[in-house]
């Protein structure tokens, strides 16, 4: 699939051309709880020095976030979440260029992380939990990743008609709320309430994600469904997601959040330089 290209445009002036070449966003977990790297970067000093680790490997984007999303992890108030990704965002954005985004649902945390710097704002709940969002985004010219989720609803049976209903609403709150189509990226949520075999068809129909008209990052990185198909537990996983990057890849997926950059990258190069041969360039 040739992929399109695209300007996403995000906050304080910014804007990342998508579509020629995969970017990676990089995954700085600064919680002890995360499925796969809890509590290894839950201090300020690891979170720095994993963010520059990410960095010099390749990553476009660095993804902060406070609060474990894994099945069944335990909520953290709007406080802690801050306390734990404000300083980060804010050193980033001080002391490099990389683009950044914050991976909260919660309104207030969004304004809060743009506000120290942050361009970009990934809501795990696609805007449905605190639509407020949207008016941020709006406000300030964030970027925004809408991620779908089968949590706290009744799914369809066909795993893209129940993406399309989904972004349905998704698209509606952007649009009352004033966000233009070219601010906004969505993810299919590999992972989060989808069992193995969805997983799978999810994969294997995501070129039929294009049809939504906006460009697609995929979080694959290191998730269960791969764990079942590799026998690998979270931390041996990276060969595994690598390989669904460059499946996903050659079907139009532009931007793949993983925990391993320097993996995903030397995959993710390889195919880009194989799809320009393919368009003869």
């Amino acid at each position: 699939m040739t992929p399109i290209t695209r300007t996403w445009r995000l906050a304080h002036g910014r804007s990342l051309e998508l579509g020629p070449t995969a970017r990676i966003m990089g995954i700085l977990n600064v919680t002890p709880d995360s499925f796969s790297d809890g509590g290894a970067f839950d201090t300020f000093d690891a979170a720095i020095a994993q963010a520059q680790r990410m960095i010099g490997e390749g990553a476009a984007i660095i993804d902060v976030g406070g609060e474990s999303t894994r099945p069944g992890a335990g909520a953290v108030s709007a406080g802690e979440e801050q306390g734990r990704i404000l300083p980060v965002i804010e050193w980033l954005s001080a002391h490099s260029d990389t683009l950044i985004s914050a991976d909260t649902y919660r309104a207030e945390t969004a304004r809060l992380a743009v506000a120290a710097g942050a361009h970009i704002v990934n809501d795990v709940w696609g805007l449905h939990r605190e639509p407020d969002i949207a008016g941020l985004v709006a406000e300030t010219g964030a970027g925004l990743v809408a991620m779908h989720t089968g949590r706290g609803r009744d799914k369809r049976a066909d795993v893209i008609e129940d993406q399309r209903v989904f972004f349905e609403r998704t698209f509606n709150i952007a649009t009352s709320a004033g966000i233009r189509n070219d601010h906004l990226v969505i993810d299919p949520g590999f992972g989060f309430a989808k069992n193995g075999e969805e997983n799978l068809q999810l994969m294997a129909r995501s070129g039929e994600l294009a049809a939504l008209g906006f460009p697609v990052m995929a979080g694959t990185s290191r998730k269960r469904f791969i764990g079942h198909l590799t026998g690998r537990e979270s931390g041996d996983r990276d060969a595994g997601t690598a390989a669904t990057s460059v499946f996903l890849r050659l079907r139009g997926v532009d931007i793949f959040r993983v925990h391993n950059v320097a993996f995903n990258a030397d995959a993710l190069a390889v195919t880009d330089a194989m799809i320009a041969r393919q368009q003869g360039d």
